[in-house]
């Protein structure tokens, strides 16, 4: 099942359950610089939902309770919506999603299954202190798209309500708070991550 979503996350257009947020959206008049930039922001964030997707199925593969694993899956589930939301808008930009996303997948999964196999108070707080970057790096790509795009700035939007809300229910149910420092630790991975991906 596993193997399946992978190949489901990796090799194929995902099926969102939700509408895109874009759909009210007129397509804007964007200069070329603009969609170029726009498309490497859109994937970025793609990237990082592929990420999240191997982040909540590792934590639900090794999870200690039922009821947290079903916490993770749900989880997941959600985060198909902002994959295919992506994915879509970068393609609508004429571009394409990053080519590292087998490796971010891997090592998330990793990442993910490891926090788990520790404890599920761990695991439930590296969610949230996952979700809260994930805000704060998309809050930040809300200042970099171009104010005419509209449709990326509407799923960008909706992506901050949902993870806001994914970081608030992973403390609720016995997450962890992370220390400062290991937050900063997270961030420069991130960083790595979100740089690479915007390239390639």
């Amino acid at each position: 099942m596993q193997a399946d979503v992978a190949l489901r996350t990796l090799a194929s257009t995902p099926r969102a359950r939700r509408g895109s947020p874009a759909a009210p959206q007129q397509e804007s008049s964007l200069s070329a610089a603009e969609k170029q930039l726009s498309a490497a922001l859109m994937r970025v964030n793609h990237s990082g939902e592929v990420c999240a997707q191997a982040l909540y199925q590792g934590q639900a593969l090794t999870a200690k309770k039922v009821s947290i694993q079903a916490e993770m899956e749900a989880a997941a589930s959600e985060e198909v919506d902002h994959l295919a939301w992506c994915e879509q808008r970068i393609k609508e930009l004429g571009s394409h999603t990053s080519v590292l996303n087998p490796l971010w997948y891997g090592l998330s999964f990793g990442i993910g299954a490891g926090a788990g196999a520790i404890s599920d108070r761990l695991s439930l707080g590296f969610v949230a202190a996952t979700e809260e970057q994930v805000c704060e790096h998309l809050s930040g790509h809300m200042g970099e798209l171009p104010e005419s795009d509209s449709r990326s700035r509407a799923i960008v939007e909706q992506m901050i309500v949902d993870e806001k809300a994914h970081a608030a229910s992973a403390l609720r149910n016995g997450g962890l708070p992370f220390p400062a420092p290991l937050k900063a630790a997270m961030g420069l991975v991130a960083k790595a991550m979100t740089e690479s991906s915007s390239r390639f």
